[in-house]
C-alpha cells in the first residue's frame, strides 16, 4: 500500500484527506493518505521519517512550507522561487524533493474555469504579498505576462517579492488599488480579505474592464463579495476552491502514479465537507 499525507501545526482542518482519499477510490489505488500533526521543532525529524515509515511523500501546510525548503535534499525550480515547499516526494533512494504545486493549481483553475484566458490579453493585478501572492505573481511571469501590478497592505513586502522575481512588476501603493485595474484584463486577490472571519477588500471595481477575469483565491465563502460584485457587472469569476484541487493533482501523479481529474462530483464533494454553497 502507497502512503502519504499531510503535515501540519495544525493540521486537522485539511482537507486533504477527503481531496486525496477520493481519488484513491476513485481511481482503485490501494493507498492512504492521513494527517500528520506536527509541531515546526519536530519538522526535521517527521520528514527524515518519512522514508523509513514507507511514506512516498507527503504534503505541507502552515506553519512548514518555508522551513521545508531549508530541510530537503533537494527542490525544483518553482519551489526555489516561491521560496516555500508544499510537496514532499521521497525518492527510491530515502532522499527529499520539495516541489510547489500552487503555481500549478492558480493556472489550471484558471484556464479550466475560464479557457480563453491568456496571460499576454493585458496587464494583471496581483493584491497580496505572501506566499499565495508568490505563487500567482510566479504563475503569471511563466505564462509571459507583460506587465504586472502588484499591490499589498505593507508595501515593503510587496517591493521585496519584485526584487525576489523580478520581470516585469511594478509595485504600486495600497491606497491606489482602485485606480490601477483601469486596462487590466484579470484581477487577483492574492490577500485573506474577504475570507470568512476576516475584514472585507475595500475596493471599487468602477475602473475594471467588463472583459477582464476576477480571480479570488479565498475559497471560504466560495462566492466572496468581489467575486459577486465582478459578477454583477459582467466580469468572469473564478472562484479559489479550484486552486486548491488543482493544486493537489501533482502530488498524487508523483506519489501514486495517476494524474487525476477535477470533476464536479469532486467539487460537490469537498464543498459539503467545507459547508460551501
Amino acid at each position: 500500500m502507497i502512503r502519504a499525507g499531510v503535515m501540519g501545526w495544525p493540521v486537522e482542518h485539511s482537507r486533504s484527506p477527503a481531496l486525496h482519499g477520493f481519488w484513491l477510490e476513485q481511481y482503485r489505488i490501494a493507498g492512504d493518505y492521513v494527517l500528520l500533526s506536527v509541531p515546526p521543532e519536530r519538522l526535521e525529524a517527521a520528514l527524515r521519517a518519512l522514508a523509513a515509515d514507507g511514506f512516498a511523500g507527503c504534503n505541507l501546510t502552515l506553519p512548514h512550507k518555508e522551513q521545508a525548503l531549508r530541510l530537503v535534499d533537494r527542490a525544483d525550480a518553482t519551489a526555489r522561487r516561491i521560496g516555500a515547499v508544499n510537496t514532499i516526494v521521497v525518492a527510491a533512494d530515502g532522499t527529499l524533493e520539495g516541489r510547489n504545486t500552487d503555481a500549478f493549481g492558480f493556472h489550471e483553475n484558471l484556464v479550466t474555469t475560464v479557457p480563453e484566458w491568456r496571460a499576454a490579453a493585458g496587464p494583471a493585478v496581483v493584491l497580496g504579498a505572501g506566499g499565495a501572492a508568490r505563487a500567482v505573481v510566479t504563475s503569471l511571469l511563466d505564462q509571459g505576462a507583460a506587465e504586472i501590478r502588484l499591490l499589498n497592505r505593507h508595501r515593503e513586502r510587496a517591493d521585496a517579492l519584485a526584487a525576489a522575481l523580478g520581470g516585469p512588476i511594478s509595485v504600486l501603493d495600497w491606497k491606489e488599488r482602485a485606480a490601477a485595474l483601469d486596462g487590466a484584463a484579470l484581477l487577483v486577490n492574492a490577500t485573506s480579505l474577504g475570507q470568512a472571519g476576516q475584514p472585507l477588500l475595500a475596493l471599487t471595481l468602477d475602473a475594471l474592464p467588463t472583459g477582464a477575469v476576477v480571480n479570488d483565491i479565498v475559497y471560504v465563502p466560495l462566492e466572496t463579495p468581489l467575486l459577486a460584485a465582478a459578477r454583477a457587472r459582467g466580469n468572469s469569476a473564478v472562484d479559489g476552491l479550484g486552486m486548491l484541487l488543482h493544486q493537489a493533482r501533482p502530488a498524487f501523479a508523483a506519489w501514486f502514479g495517476v494524474m487525476p481529474e477535477v470533476t464536479p462530483e469532486l467539487r460537490r464533494r469537498i464543498m459539503a465537507g467545507l459547508a460551501l454553497r
